[in-house]
C-alpha cells in the first residue's frame, strides 16, 4: 500500500518544488535581481557620465563645470538611488494591502520603464538631470520591492522551508550585482559609447517579470486573511503545493486569521507604541541598521577607490570587483540551503563575528602595507572574506525577520519600518564613505567593526531562533519574551493578545 502511494507523493513534491521554483524566479527577476544589478550598473560608468555632465554644462553655458561641482552631481547621482529606495519602501506597505504581494511587484514595473526610456534618451536629448530622474525612479522600484518580495514569498512558502525560500531574495540581489558587474565591462556596455544602453538594460528583468509573474498564484495569506477569500486560498495552496490535500495548512492559516480578526492594519509609528511588539521592533532596528552600517554596501559604491586604496592595478580593478559579488553570490547560495538545518540565529553571529575578524585584519593591511610589499594582496583578501562573511548570514537573514517577527496585520508596516531604516542608512553611508575614507585613511573600516560587534552581541543575546516555527509558534515564543512576568500564566491563545494591542 505503501508502495503504492510512494509515486503520487514524489509526483507532488516534483510539482510543489517546481511551482515555488518559478514563482521564487519570478518574484526575485524584477525584483532584487533588479536591486543588485542597478545597485552595480551605476560603478561601470562612472568616467563616463562624469565627462558627460561637464560636455553638458559646457554646450549650454560656454564654460567647464567646475571639477568640484562634476564630483557633487555625480554623488548626488549615486544617492538619489537610496533616496528613491526610500520613498518606495514608504509606498511599498499601502501597496502590499490595497493591490496585493503579487500585482504590486507587477505594477511595481511602471518606475523601471520609465527610468529606462530616460536613461536611454539622456546623450541624444543631452540631459544629465534625466539620469538623476532615472535613479530616482529605479531606486523608487527596488523600495517597493526589496519590501514586497520577501513578503510575498515568505507568505506563499511552506514552514519548512520559509527560511529558504526568503533566502533566495539575497541570492538574487547577489546575481543582480555579479550580472551588472559583467555587463557593466569595457569589453560589453561599459565603454563610452555604450553607457546609456547600459543603464537603459534594466528593462530586461522588468519585461521578464511582466511575463512570467501573472502565471502565479497570489500569496495564500493576502487572499484569506486580508481579502478574506477563502476559495481563492484554497485555489492558490492547492497550485502551490501540487495536490488537492491543504486542508491542514488551511486549518493553520485559518488559525491564524481568528488571531488577526477584529483587528485593524497597523501603521508604522504604531509599531513603537504597544510593549507586544517591543522586542520584535527592536530587534528590527538594531539589525537593519548593523546590515547596512557594517561597511558592505559601501564596497559596492565604491568599490574601485577601495581596490586602487589596497593597490590593485588600474586595468585589473574591474575584474576585481566582479569577484565582491561572486563571493557575496556564493555564499547566499550556501546559506540559503544551510539556513533550515543550521538556523537564523547562528548565522547572523557566524557572518558579524567573521566580518569582525577580517575587518581587523584589513585595517592592519592598510596599516602595513608601505612597509611589506604583500600587504596589499593581503588587505585585498579580507575585502573578498568579508563580503563572504556577509553572505553568510546579514545579507539574507536580516531580511527574512520582518516577516517572520510580525503577524500578517503588523507585517506591511513593518516592512515599511525595515525598508525606510534600510535606505537611510544607505544613502548616509554612501554620501559619507569618501569623507570617511578621507579622514580615516586606513582606520576608514574602524567604525564599521564596531557595528558588527554590536550586531552579533544583539543576536546572541535577544534574537529568538524561529526555524521550523508557524507563525502563531513564533507570536506565542515573542509574546513571552514581551511579557516575562506573565510566563507562568495562561497558555497564549493568540486574538486576546492581538485585541489587547489596540487600548
Amino acid at each position: 500500500m505503501e508502495d503504492q502511494q510512494e509515486p503520487p507523493l514524489r509526483a507532488r513534491t516534483q510539482i510543489q518544488n517546481r511551482v515555488l521554483l518559478l514563482t521564487i524566479c519570478a518574484a526575485g527577476i524584477g525584483g532584487t535581481f533588479q536591486f543588485g544589478y542597478n545597485l552595480s550598473i551605476i560603478n561601470a560608468p562612472t568616467w563616463h557620465i562624469q565627462e558627460f555632465t561637464n560636455e553638458t554644462w559646457q554646450a549650454r553655458t560656454g564654460k567647464p563645470l567646475p571639477a568640484h561641482l562634476v564630483l557633487l552631481v555625480w554623488s548626488l547621482i549615486v544617492s538619489l538611488y537610496p533616496l528613491g529606495g526610500l520613498f518606495g519602501a514608504l509606498l511599498a506597505g499601502p501597496m502590499a494591502i490595497t493591490l496585493g504581494r503579487k500585482k504590486s511587484l507587477l505594477v511595481n514595473n511602471v518606475f523601471v520603464v520609465a527610468a529606462a526610456i530616460l536613461f536611454g534618451f539622456s546623450r541624444k536629448a543631452g540631459s544629465f538631470e534625466m539620469i538623476m530622474l532615472g535613479r530616482l525612479l529605479v531606486g523608487v522600484s527596488a523600495g517597493v520591492s526589496m519590501n514586497v518580495q520577501p513578503m510575498y514569498l515568505g507568505e506563499s512558502a511552506p514552514k519548512e522551508l520559509r527560511g529558504a525560500v526568503a533566502m533566495t531574495s539575497a541570492i538574487f540581489t547577489a546575481l543582480g550585482i555579479v550580472m551588472g558587474q559583467v555587463v557593466g565591462l569595457r569589453e560589453f556596455l561599459g565603454g563610452p559609447q555604450a553607457w546609456p544602453l547600459l543603464l537603459a538594460s534594466c528593462l530586461v528583468p522588468g519585461v521578464l517579470q511582466l511575463f512570467s509573474l501573472p502565471l502565479l498564484p497570489e500569496s495564500p495569506r493576502y487572499l484569506l486573511i486580508d481579502r478574506g477569500d477563502t476559495e481563492a486560498c484554497l485555489t492558490a495552496l492547492q497550485q502551490l503545493r501540487g495536490t488537492r490535500n491543504v486542508a491542514g495548512e488551511l486549518e493553520e492559516l485559518e488559525e491564524e486569521r481568528a488571531a488577526c480578526q477584529g483587528c485593524h492594519t497597523w501603521r508604522p509609528w504604531e509599531l513603537f507604541q504597544h510593549q507586544a511588539l517591543r522586542r520584535q521592533v527592536t530587534s528590527l532596528v538594531v539589525l537593519g541598521s548593523a546590515m547596512e552600517l557594517c561597511g558592505n554596501d559601501s564596497m559596492y559604491a565604491y568599490a574601485s577607490s577601495v581596490f586602487r586604496e589596497v593597490g590593485v592595478p588600474e586595468e585589473k580593478v574591474q575584474y576585481a570587483i566582479i569577484g565582491t559579488g561572486s563571493c557575496e553570490l556564493l555564499t547566499a547560495i550556501v546559506s540559503c540551503v544551510a539556513i533550515e538545518k543550521v538556523g537564523r540565529r547562528a548565522l547572523l553571529m557566524g557572518g558579524y563575528c567573521l566580518m569582525t575578524c577580517w575587518g581587523s585584519i584589513f585595517t592592519v593591511a592598510l596599516c602595513l602595507q608601505s612597509s611589506l610589499r604583500w600587504m596589499p594582496y593581503l588587505a585585498t583578501t579580507c575585502i573578498f572574506a568579508f563580503i563572504l562573511s556577509f553572505g553568510v548570514g546579514p545579507a539574507g537573514v536580516t531580511g527574512i525577520l520582518a516577516t517572520e517577527l510580525f503577524d500578517q496585520t503588523a507585517r506591511p508596516a513593518a516592512y515599511m519600518v525595515c525598508g525606510a531604516l534600510m535606505w537611510t542608512m544607505l544613502f548616509l553611508v554612501w554620501l559619507g564613505f569618501p569623507f570617511i575614507m578621507e579622514g580615516l585613511s586606513h582606520f576608514l573600516y574602524v567604525p564599521f567593526l564596531g557595528v558588527c560587534v554590536c550586531g552579533a552581541i544583539y543576536t546572541g543575546l535577544f534574537l529568538p531562533e524561529t526555524k521550523g516555527k508557524t507563525f502563531l509558534e513564533i507570536s506565542e515564543e515573542l509574546h513571552r519574551l514581551n511579557f516575562p512576568r506573565r510566563a507562568q500564566g495562561p497558555t497564549w491563545k493568540g486574538p486576546e493578545v492581538i485585541l489587547s494591542t489596540e487600548l
